[in-house]
């Protein structure tokens, strides 16, 4: 596998998104203390925010799991948004949302995006599986989850994206993947 470009994922405040939603990327911009380009105000991201912002209203503990700002290191240009769509529900499954601005797609953005979202749910006990649901002629974010070795498991209608199909990773294979080997130092 190639090198995948380094990333932070910062959080998106609740006041940040309120910005965007209110068409004002540069406080949005001062916010989140990176400079957001017009990506962040199209009328995708206003939607997601807006969905969002209802989201952590009803519940406020749900925010560290949303949209968080994806930043490329060491130039810190925001290459796009990334994070879960809510919080492990009682299957303990969490599902991955990600996007990449246009002009840093097919750079290896969004492979190092899942790469840290599923790194996040390994390090969380209470999840269990990690789901994505893909436009099936999205051909670039069905490529990204399979060089992950997720499963499609079934399809949906998504009242906003239409139809979808979902994969699912189960996070133990991860945690194993990550263990340090067993090492025997007597």
């Amino acid at each position: 596998m190639t090198t995948l470009p380094a990333i932070r994922l910062l959080p998106l405040p609740l006041e940040a998104m309120k910005a965007l939603v209110a068409g004002d990327r540069a406080l949005a911009g001062q916010i989140t203390g990176v400079d957001l380009p017009p990506f962040f105000g199209d009328e995708r991201m206003i939607w997601l925010c807006n969905y969002r912002i209802a989201q952590i209203e009803a519940d406020p503990a749900s925010a560290d799991w949303l949209v968080r700002v994806v930043v490329s290191v060491p130039d810190g240009a925001a290459v796009g948004h990334a994070g879960f769509h809510g919080p492990p529900d009682e299957r303990g499954m969490v599902e991955v949302g990600y996007s990449v601005v246009p002009e840093f797609r097919r750079r290896g953005y969004a492979k190092a995006m899942v790469r840290e979202l599923l790194a996040r749910a390994a390090a969380e006990p209470q999840v269990a599986v990690v789901r994505a649901s893909i436009s099936p002629d999205n051909e670039a974010s069905l490529a990204t989850v399979a060089s992950f070795g997720f499963t499609r498991v079934g399809e949906q209608w998504d009242e906003e994206d239409g139809r979808e199909l979902l994969f699912e990773l189960s996070v133990a294979g991860l945690r194993q993947a990550e263990a340090p080997e067993n090492k025997n130092e007597e």
